[in-house]
């Protein structure tokens, strides 16, 4: 069973955002980057079934040369070889990511491919579904358990206000929401056996991009907040800020 997990490389979730000079892109200066955390879920499933079913758990990624420390960190916690499709730039607009990860996952045969529901950069929570479409296959997403047997799958996700239960045939894709299981750690012999496995890097299909970023800009900095007064007699006054100031009554 050949399981593949598409993965991204995001900027630490703790790191502090500068806009870089050009006013588009941010300043990656001293910028540290990780797996996307919603792959990480993505990532210790496959291993699980693998664990279960046996095969084998590829990494795909979309990035330039220089995700290989990151695509790393996910051989160390037991994928087996990864291949990097390699472009100069990620690319802002979804379809042109999925276009270039369909591409790559039509040499893999996957049947399994699992994602997280969404990348913490850009949150777009589009691109599993679009590469289903491109390749044809099933895609269940938000999934918060998976079980799979004799060629199918039984997937639950999250909808407002309760649950679904799918079944799909495989191959099938999947994308991973939080509570779908624990990611393990990398442990020590896991990322000394990383060193030694298969990274291949190839060539991106490349897609044109439907979008364009005119300008990315740091949010400003709210307002302190203030005191309107003490006990009832507060009360008129904050109505009235609530009402005319900001406007949410």
């Amino acid at each position: 069973m050949n399981i593949v997990v598409c993965m991204k490389r995001v900027p630490d979730t703790a790191a502090k955002i500068r806009v870089s000079s050009n006013g588009k892109t941010i300043d990656e200066s001293g910028i540290e980057y990780v797996i996307n955390p919603y792959d990480e879920y993505a990532i210790e499933e496959a291993l699980r079934i693998k664990e279960k079913s046996g095969g084998e758990v590829i990494i795909l990624t979309l990035d330039s040369s220089d995700a290989q420390p990151v695509v790393r960190n996910a051989l160390a916690m037991g994928a087996d070889r990864a291949v990097l499709l390699k472009c100069a730039a990620k690319p802002v607009d979804s379809l042109a990511t999925a276009q270039a990860l369909a591409a790559g996952l039509k040499e893999l045969n996957a049947d399994i491919i699992l994602m997280g529901k969404q990348a913490v950069d850009y949150d777009n929570l589009q691109v599993g579904p679009m590469v289903g479409q491109l390749l044809g296959v099933p895609c269940v997403s938000v999934i918060t358990k998976l079980e799979i047997a004799d060629g199918k799958a039984v997937a639950r996700r999250q909808i407002e206000g309760g649950e679904e239960v799918v079944e799909t045939t495989l191959p099938a894709i999947f994308t991973a929401q939080k509570g779908l299981n624990e990611p393990r750690y990398a442990s020590l012999k896991g990322i000394m056996a990383a060193k030694k496995k298969s990274l291949v890097e190839k060539d991106a299909q490349s897609a044109e991009e439907c979008i364009e970023v005119l300008k990315m800009e740091i949010p400003p900095a709210r307002k302190g907040g203030r005191i309107v007064g003490q006990g009832i007699d507060a009360v008129p006054e904050l109505v009235k800020l609530l009402q005319f100031e900001a406007k949410v009554l």
